[in-house]
């Protein structure tokens, strides 16, 4: 079901300077700060022009981004804030395409066969609705998963599959461009998944379990099990977090944290070497959520002690990272696929959008990117080139640990 009726507070700027603009879920103080109220994922439409985010308790809310735009107030399309209700806790959230006229689509919804723009929510009980954000209408159920849908991500070349993970230990691989959705299911993880991610070029599938502490790699397009990412075993017990790949494709980030720190691993998805590691050491909080930027210069950071971190690769320290708020409680974020602006989501169902760094790439950057998109490792090492420039378009000018500095007070952004 679909509403229109805003639920929502829209807050000035705070004393922090990165912080643009936050969203507050308008809910009886009797619900405030109480399990279920939690924004567990939030997400942009591909090309930018819609932000949704699930907003606790069965609710979904969708905007026009940017929110102050004139094209929200009017148009062919309606622009308005549209909210969703899932009838149970949704968990993951993802904008699928703008596909092209699919009979499967036309099927599901008879009504409306103009432009069409996904949106799929996974939810508690383990179902998986497919909404229609321009008419507000729910186009179909996907059904299957065993437990919590916790994450949800459609590939970025634009095809009507939609990737899964579940509490039930399993992937599954949906195809949409069919009247009756086609699924394959991965298998191999002992217990939760935490996160998965698509490769840029849509051959890979990477997914961490939580518990069982595996980063499994999968391939998206025979749909089996390519192999487990394993380094030094850690001395602590430890949890996974999160992962997500770099723009070109030639690295795969993961993060995880245990009583006494948190680190994110670099790792080359190719050779499965791992390549380099950040260790946040002192004062150490859970980390919920990591997504690099679409340049692939920065990696976002989401914790549980702060709302926002920017660390560019190989640099010891923080770009940009928001004041300390133990009570931020941090769960998820993500790029605007321009650049400029993260949004997060917090625990009490609540979104900030924080401005970040402006850098201009540099050439040499651009030109790895470029080619490391269409080349693996293993095809750069067989190339004439000289060791330090193959060094720099495989990461491994990184430096192989770097620790954050032990007063984290000192790289307060802005100060």
């Amino acid at each position: 079901m679909c509403s229109a009726e805003r639920n929502i507070d829209l807050q000035p700027r705070s004393s922090d300077p990165s912080l643009i603009l936050e969203l507050k879920t308008r809910r009886p103080p009797s619900l405030e700060g109480r399990a279920g109220c939690e924004t567990w994922s939030v997400d942009f439409s591909p090309d930018g022009a819609w932000f949704a985010w699930s907003m606790g308790h069965g609710i979904v809310w969708v905007v026009a981004w940017p929110l102050d735009s004139e094209e929200s107030q009017g148009g062919e399309l309606d622009r308005g804030d549209k909210s969703f209700s899932c009838g149970e806790p949704v968990w993951g959230l993802a904008f699928g395409p703008r596909p092209p006229k699919s009979p499967a689509l036309s099927h599901k919804n008879k009504q409306n066969k103009g432009d069409q723009l996904l949106l799929a929510t996974g939810l508690e009980n383990g179902a998986i609705k497919i909404w229609n954000v321009l008419t507000g209408g729910l186009l179909f159920d996907l059904r299957g998963h065993e437990g919590v849908v916790r994450n949800l991500v459609f590939p970025h070349n634009g095809k009507l599959t939609l990737v899964s993970t579940s509490r039930d230990r399993t992937l599954r691989i949906w195809d949409l461009k069919h009247k009756v959705p086609k699924v394959q299911v991965l298998s191999g993880h002992k217990d939760w998944i935490s996160c998965c991610c698509i490769s840029p070029d849509c051959s890979m599938v990477a997914s961490v379990g939580r518990f069982d502490r595996m980063v499994c790699l999968w391939s998206l397009r025979s749909y089996t099990f390519i192999r487990n990412l394993t380094g030094a075993p850690h001395k602590t017990f430890y949890l996974l977090a999160s992962c997500h790949f770099s723009p070109d494709g030639a690295l795969l980030a993961t993060a995880a944290f245990s009583g006494s720190s948190w680190w994110i691993d670099l790792w080359d998805p190719y050779t499965a070497e791992k390549l380099a590691t950040l260790v946040y050491v002192l004062h150490a909080h859970t980390i919920s959520a990591i997504q690099f930027s679409h340049d692939g210069l920065h990696l976002a950071i989401v914790t549980e002690d702060r709302a926002l971190r920017i660390w560019e690769l190989g640099q010891k320290g923080m770009v940009m990272q928001t004041k300390e708020d133990r009570a931020s409680n941090g769960l998820c974020c993500n790029f605007h696929p321009l650049g400029g602006v993260v949004a997060t989501g917090t625990r009490d169902g609540h979104v900030r959008f924080w401005k970040v760094p402006a850098v201009v790439p540099s050439l040499c950057h651009l030109c790895r990117s470029t080619l490391r998109l269409s080349v693996s490792t293993h095809q750069m090492e067989a190339l004439p080139i000289p060791r330090r420039i193959l060094e720099y378009l495989t990461y491994r000018n990184i430096p192989a640990r770097l620790q954050t500095p032990c007063s984290p007070e000192d790289d307060d952004w802005g100060s």
